[in-house]
């Protein structure tokens, strides 16, 4: 398992585990789960406080099942996201939802500390000075290591930045083989006529996280589009599954992993994060982690999944 630097020294693997759909699990099935991720050098948790079928749900299942020692816990990295209120459904950048949704996360998970606290989705009534008395609170007491955000623009970032004093380690972001306009935009820039050149999230996120030390999240990493179904073996991408096979076999992995390694590939340093629940679909997608894709087998992952190389 390839490990990067998250922010700017916070070590990490490179394939995260998401805990999105565990509620309805098992014990025995939640621990097999964790514990192919563990075997495959995963040691990071991804989860936020609307997952699950009530609040915290898919936290306190996975706190239910593992029963953590404190020795146990502090082995695991613990991320969560905070500001969705989904009875509204609306956003809420408050400083009073963001320390509710943590206490609430602390609870669940029960934990003392989440080490990665991300925004979930941009408020449009955000007041970045709510969310800097939030974050300095949380820091002073303890309960919160390091914060990011999730689904958010250049611009989104630079208001927050204006008051919050904290790094921003982390943008987690769509990003499939197939659902890639943060990557391919800037492959056909300036081609009037071609939908891949316009710019949709505010003028080059990915650019613009690397420059400034944001590590890229990818979640539905094998989604074909937004909320759609998967790609891989998917009847919609025959050229592209017929690319994926042709390089799976040649490395002596399953297809998952060719998936993953077009993302880890990328000199980004970005994270893949895994939204199933199956062990042996894990096991697979962290054989990608650090599979050495040449340019030439990236350009042409790229090319089969329907995106213009001028």
């Amino acid at each position: 398992m390839k490990n990067i630097t998250l922010g700017t020294d916070l070590r990490a693997p490179n394939v995260v585990l998401g805990i999105m759909r565990i509620a309805d699990k098992t014990d025995d099935e939640v621990r097999d789960l964790v514990s192919t991720a563990r075997d495959a050098g995963i040691d990071f948790i991804d989860t936020a406080d609307v997952y699950g079928k009530e609040l915290h749900g898919s936290d306190r299942r996975f706190a239910e099942a593992l029963q953590l020692t404190s020795s146990e816990r502090s082995a695991l990295t613990i991320q969560t996201k905070c500001g969705i209120v989904r009875e509204g459904p609306y956003f809420d950048f408050s400083y009073e939802h963001i320390i509710e949704s943590v206490e609430g996360s602390l609870a669940a998970l029960e934990t003392d500390y989440i080490d990665i606290l991300l925004l979930h989705r941009p408020d449009a009534l955000v007041e970045p000075e709510e969310v800097a008395r939030a974050f300095d609170e949380l820091e002073a007491s303890g309960k919160v290591r390091a914060f990011g955000v999730s689904n958010h623009t250049p611009r989104q970032i630079d208001l927050l930045k204006k008051s919050v004093r904290q790094p921003i380690v982390a943008n987690q972001l769509q990003l499939s083989i197939t659902h890639a306009p943060i990557i391919t935009q800037g492959v056909a820039a300036n081609m009037l006529g071609a939908d891949q050149s316009a710019t949709r999230d505010g003028g080059g996120i990915l650019d613009y996280c690397r420059l400034n030390d944001i590590t890229v999240q990818a979640w539905s990493p094998f989604q074909a589009g937004f909320f759609t179904g998967v790609f891989l073996d998917s009847p919609e991408y025959p050229e592209l599954n017929a690319v994926i096979d042709r390089l799976a076999a040649q490395y002596g992995v399953p297809s998952i992993a060719i998936a993953t390694a077009w993302i880890t590939r990328h000199p980004a340093n970005m994270q893949v994060v895994l939204g199933t629940t199956s062990p042996d679909r894990v096991a697979g997608a962290a054989q990608g982690s650090d599979l050495p894709l040449t340019r030439a087998e990236w350009y042409e992952l790229f090319r089969a999944a329907g995106h213009l190389v001028p």
